[in-house]
């Protein structure tokens, strides 16, 4: 990739632990193969308030931004999928392909992958420029706030697919924040229920009653572990997911689960946080207890469904990029369900 150092632009730029910067960098100019986007939205998540709070590492100098959806103001030679002015949504990871792991299809665990807005810059700017063949055109008429949710979408639908919830049969979701909702968005089509959220944020428990939630529960009153086997008939949930991050959520869901359930662990808790399990309950009971990491192969069905989610109910706080520092206090201080940057509004 080549610069032209005559023109500047600002970037949100990770320099350490707690500190993040507005900086100005050359223009960025897409190579063979390359296009070059001006982002719309860019997405606040879980992983940009670790990379800053030092619980999950980044390259110190990179420009943050992973969930990006933005305009394509520039194309390399040999472009054919993408045009100038197409909004597209970005896949953001790129991977050796030659290990173990992608060579047996699951590239998404491959120990020399790099991701935009991690590892390599990101669309916290006013240009980046990706591979084209991780930029997916956007349909038409789909928001940008709602368009740059399609990464984490994508990662739901891996989760959903592992998962693999059977019709009929109820559903429990431990935390209704952003991650929570949107799997809630997708299980909602699975033809499982009932449905509960646990949460204890009333915005967010509000949030998935309006989602497709056929009950709610606080997580902060006492007996609500009894009220959710309760809605079970006793028997607990077939299907669980934890998505919270919490260290006691895997522990929870054991205790809810009802014989031979399937548990999902979706949150990324703390990288040290440990959690103990009494083997016994795995063995006796017939629970799987499986991980979802990223989203393989799934983001073409993210950008096609997207639109499609209800996702403008999360209400997206959107801020300028000027405004980094408040966009980041306000997804640490949960003003809004969703937190974007809009480096191009």
């Amino acid at each position: 990739m080549t610069v032209v150092a005559a023109a500047m632009e600002p970037c949100v730029v990770f320099r350490g632990i707690g500190d993040l910067r507005l900086e100005e960098r050359p223009v960025p100019v897409p190579g063979a193969g390359e296009v070059r986007i001006t982002p719309l939205a860019v997405g606040i998540c879980g992983t940009d308030a670790h990379i800053l709070s030092g619980a999950y590492a980044a390259r110190p100098g990179t420009i943050l931004g992973h969930e990006i959806a933005g305009l394509v103001s520039a194309v390399g030679a040999g472009v054919t999928t993408v045009r100038e002015g197409d909004l597209v949504s970005v896949e953001p990871h790129l991977y050796c392909g030659a290990c173990r792991y992608c060579r047996l299809g699951w590239e998404h665990l491959c120990p020399e992958k790099r991701a935009f807005g991690v590892h390599l810059d990101g669309g916290m700017a006013a240009s980046v420029v990706v591979p084209a063949r991780l930029a997916y055109v956007v349909p038409d008429g789909v928001d940008p706030a709602v368009a740059c949710m399609a990464e984490p979408v994508g990662c739901g639908i891996h989760g959903i697919d592992r998962l693999a919830p059977l019709a009929g049969l109820p559903l429990l979701i431990i935390g209704g924040g952003p991650a929570g909702l949107m799997l809630l968005a997708l299980a909602s089509r699975t033809g499982v229920g009932p449905i509960v959220v646990a949460e204890p944020d009333a915005a967010r428990r509000a949030a998935a009653l309006a989602g497709g939630a056929d009950v709610v529960l606080d997580t902060a009153d006492a007996g609500w572990q009894d009220a959710a086997r309760a809605i079970t008939g006793g028997h607990g949930f077939d299907q669980l997911i934890e998505a919270a991050g919490s260290p006691d959520g895997l522990g929870v869901a054991i205790g809810l689960a009802a014989r031979h359930a399937r548990i999902l662990v979706y949150g990324v808790a703390h990288p040290d946080a440990v959690v103990g399990v009494r083997p016994n309950d795995i063995y006796a009971r017939e629970l799987t207890i499986m991980g979802a990491a990223l989203n393989p192969y799934t983001h073409a069905r993210a950008v096609a469904m997207v639109g499609d989610l209800g996702l403008e109910r999360l209400a997206p706080g959107r801020y300028a990029l000027a405004d980094f520092a408040e966009a980041f206090e306000a997804q640490r201080l949960r003003r809004h369900l969703k937190v974007v940057i809009t480096p191009n509004a």
